[in-house]
């Protein structure tokens, strides 16, 4: 009688966060696959189009494969230079290093302003007539400078990845959080076994964080592929299509009333998220013992 009445709290307890992921994740997900082969554009009933939306996406939509190509690119980009810069940085922390303290300092910033916050002072630290970076590089000789970051080919693209570097924060406290677990006694036998300090580093920290390392990868990665605030913010997918992605693609859908094909769309981004994260596990092993 005693088991029977646990399991009814325990069902009890777990009965709202099921609720919550059923309304705000199974259930949207759902209507996002079933609507992909449909034509609907929000106000009459859905109608049944087959594959239809998905061919046009692949063999029509130009703007799709730009966006496609930006995703994967920025994907790239996240999961070396942005993990690599975090990376560096947890390792500063942990070896307590000259200005330590103020490096960890700046990197908390991030965690308490918004995706949409960041993208407007970003916005405003690239603006060509009041931006700070455009005045540092005429203050040193340059008077002539004049370069829109956002709105301006190449330097758009460079703007938006730069926009995305705040994410390295939460690579550096993953990987951070992992070097702190580590043994002692584990770099005491290596330095008395002669272990130089890029030895430590190389045979002891990099293969004990490697998990961490791979979870900051995935965080990345899909904050890359489901990124959204940074670009409506600043370039709007421009000039162009250059900072266009898929993200901005669902809005636009949206905004002109054609859910079926943004949901189509969608369902590819879903797809590709997943394979991602596949690829990504496998590689780094995420599943094995780290020890």
């Amino acid at each position: 009688m005693k088991i029977k009445w646990l399991n009814v709290w325990i069902a009890a307890f777990l009965a709202p966060t099921v609720l919550v992921l059923a309304l705000f994740y199974i259930v949207p997900i759902g209507t996002v696959l079933v609507t992909g082969f449909m034509e609907w554009d929000g106000l009459r009933a859905p109608e049944f189009n087959g594959v239809n939306n998905y061919i046009h996406l692949i063999t029509y939509d130009n703007t799709f494969f730009i966006a496609l190509r930006n995703i994967l690119l920025w994907s790239l980009i996240a999961a070396t230079l942005h993990v690599g810069f975090g990376t560096l940085v947890a390792f500063v922390l942990y070896k307590k290093h000259i200005g330590w303290r103020f490096v960890r300092g700046v990197f908390m910033v991030p965690m308490v302003i918004s995706a949409a916050a960041w993208a407007i002072i970003y916005k405003l630290f690239f603006n060509d007539e009041i931006g700070i970076l455009n005045h540092m590089i005429r203050s040193i000789g340059f008077s002539d400078f004049h370069v829109n970051w956002f709105f301006d080919s190449p330097a758009s693209f460079f703007a938006i990845t730069l926009t995305w570097l705040f994410y390295a924060v939460y690579v550096t406290l993953i990987v951070y959080n992992d070097l702190m677990a580590i043994p002692k006694e584990v770099h005491e036998a290596a330095l008395l076994d002669g272990a130089s300090e890029w030895g430590m580093i190389r045979h002891i920290n990099l293969p004990l964080v490697k998990k961490a390392i791979g979870t900051g990868i995935i965080l990345s990665v899909t904050a890359r592929i489901a990124g959204f605030e940074e670009v409506a913010l600043t370039s709007r997918g421009g000039p162009g299509n250059d900072t266009y992605n898929i993200t901005l693609m669902l809005y636009d859908g949206i905004v002109n009333y054609n859910y079926g094909y943004a949901n189509a769309a969608a369902t590819i981004m879903i797809l590709l998220g997943i394979l991602v994260l596949l690829l990504i596990n496998r590689v780094f092993k995420m599943n094995e013992s780290t020890y």
